[in-house]
């Protein structure tokens, strides 16, 4: 078990780390480590193909995507954000590499409302891989015991905390369409 300040300094020197969010618990690490990101995906026996979402403490922290967005579609996160909501973001500039964006033109993001994922981002400076602690497939770990007993010697770090108040993972959305992908 580590605290936020901790799993940063992990997070920066290429591990991996589990901490809770608003519903369940995630894996996360640098998204800009190719490496890392791989260790999780084969970790979760997750296809590259699939992406994985990037979870950052406040809007700034997407600054790049975020600019090119039109008023109306900023406005749109912003009624949604902070908060256990996650939008498919165009990344025409290339700002996150493929191994984030799999096989898709949009990047999936989220800026969380839930403290540990807040403070984290704060400490590493930066958004960071958010995806949920399971096997592909399986259901998402909902604490940290089960945690442990499924990935605890595979890790380098465990956040202590516990999840938020919601049921069921984030809702995603694709921003440019409209279209829902998951209902939260």
């Amino acid at each position: 078990m580590m605290d936020v300040n901790q799993a940063a300094e992990v997070v920066q020197s290429g591990g991996v780390i589990a901490y809770p969010t608003e519903a369940v618990w995630g894996l996360g690490c640098d998204p800009w480590n190719r490496e890392v990101v791989y260790r999780i995906l084969e970790l979760k026996q997750r296809p590259v193909e699939k992406g994985v979402i990037l979870i950052g403490s406040s809007l700034e922290q997407f600054t790049p995507l975020l600019n090119p967005l039109s008023p109306e579609e900023k406005s749109r996160l912003n009624e949604t954000w902070p908060g256990p909501y996650t939008w498919l973001i165009p990344d025409p500039g290339g700002w996150t590499p493929e191994w984030i964006r799999g096989q898709f033109d949009t990047v999936a993001v989220r800026v969380s409302a839930h403290p540990v994922v807040k403070s984290l981002c704060d400490a590493t400076g930066m958004p960071i891989v958010s995806t949920s602690a399971n096997l592909a497939g399986n259901n998402p770990l909902l604490t940290q015991a089960e945690v442990e007993a499924e990935f605890g010697h595979l890790l380098q770090g465990i956040v202590t905390g516990e999840t938020g108040d919601q049921k069921t993972p984030s809702t995603i959305q694709d921003l440019r369409t409209g279209k829902l992908v998951r209902a939260g």
